[in-house]
């Protein structure tokens, strides 16, 4: 018997179709779906700009939380009824990256939910590595958020925020507003730029200080809030030319700029402010197990507030109308039941 899977169809198409579930093999899982949340990759999905990864007609999304349905033979870490989430990265183990410690970023990394399939389905079959439990207290609908956490863990560790510094974050989207969270707690000084009002009010919400860049001098207030140093940290978070040539700007002798957007094609950057002010440039693309199991942490605990960040929950027939709006920037989060609708 089939299930529906939310597939990319190409030419900026999610078209709901059956499938066949796939057995779970040796050292896998299969995983009924309850919430997936859909993330800027994703848009760029929809956009074409991945089409040479993604296998015409395919379910992508990776943002998930559900519960173990069947397990192959050999698996041990969880039983069927557990709940779960999943860290999307397939590494070979024979790369040079991977025999580095940096399987992460492996020279042949499978994406899952983009380079295979991925989420928006019904029942999902991984391999039993990828899956990370989730704790009894911590709802599938909040656990939606602990990939897209797991990337600000991971950006924020990346940086070496220390207590005390301060961290300006450029772009108040979903993943900049998670930057902002993980900075707080680390106990930073947190600016948010963001020309939205309504993503300001919620970075205001979620406790750092705005700044709007239309209407102020973004850089002639980081000067003046850190006494002419500048901020310890900054991260490019908006991914448009722009913020990346002056991201720069806001940083101090020696501070840390954090390259986190995702920019598709190359974009102009400011060496000679790099040069000038012995400046270190940061990437940060995905995660590490540490950064998802902390994520796991910090929503158990209530230190990241889900319910903030969640835009609105649709059902899986609704899935293009969903990517539709935040293509649009009209939402902050939206997630898909994938078992409704």
């Amino acid at each position: 018997m089939g299930v529906r899977a939310a597939q990319y169809s190409g030419e900026h198409r999610i078209v709901v179709n059956e499938v066949e579930p796939q057995a779970p093999g040796r050292g896998e899982v299969q995983i009924r779906v309850a919430y997936t949340g859909i993330c800027g990759t994703d848009l760029h999905v929809l956009h074409g700009s991945m089409d040479s990864r993604v296998d015409i007609p395919q379910a992508i999304g990776h943002e998930m939380s559900g519960t173990i349905e069947a397990v192959g033979e050999g698996v041990t870490s969880v039983a069927p009824g557990d709940n779960v989430t999943v860290m999307p990265l397939d590494w070979c183990g024979e790369c040079p990256a991977c025999k580095a410690g940096n399987a992460h970023i492996c020279q042949k990394l499978n994406f899952v939910g983009i380079d295979s399939p991925g989420s928006l389905q019904e029942l999902w079959t991984v391999r039993e590595d990828l899956v990370v439990p989730l704790p009894a207290g911590l709802s599938l609908e909040h656990a939606a958020l602990v990939e897209p956490l797991a990337v600000a863990c991971h950006d924020v560790s990346r940086s070496r925020l220390a207590a005390g510094e301060t961290a300006v974050i450029i772009g108040g989207g979903p993943i900049g507003q998670l930057i902002a969270r993980v900075a707080a707690e680390t106990g930073a000084v947190v600016y948010v730029i963001e020309p939205n009002a309504e993503r300001r009010a919620l970075a205001e919400r979620l406790g750092a200080r705005t700044i709007d860049p239309v209407s102020s001098d973004a850089v002639a207030i980081i000067d003046e809030a850190t006494g002419s140093a500048g901020a310890d940290v900054v991260f490019e978070v908006a991914g448009v030319a722009v913020t990346a040539l002056t991201a720069v700007d806001y940083a101090k002798v020696r501070g840390r700029v954090v390259l986190v957007a995702i920019h598709p094609n190359p974009v102009p950057m400011n060496l000679h402010r790099v040069f000038w002010r012995e400046l270190e440039l940061i990437g940060a693309r995905v995660y590490e197990r540490a950064d998802f199991e902390r994520a796991v942490e910090l929503l158990a605990a209530g230190a990241v507030p889900a319910d903030e960040l969640i835009t609105s929950v649709v059902g899986l027939s609704e899935t293009q109308s969903a990517f539709d709006q935040l293509s649009g920037a009209a939402a902050m989060k939206i997630l898909v039941n994938v078992q409704e609708g």
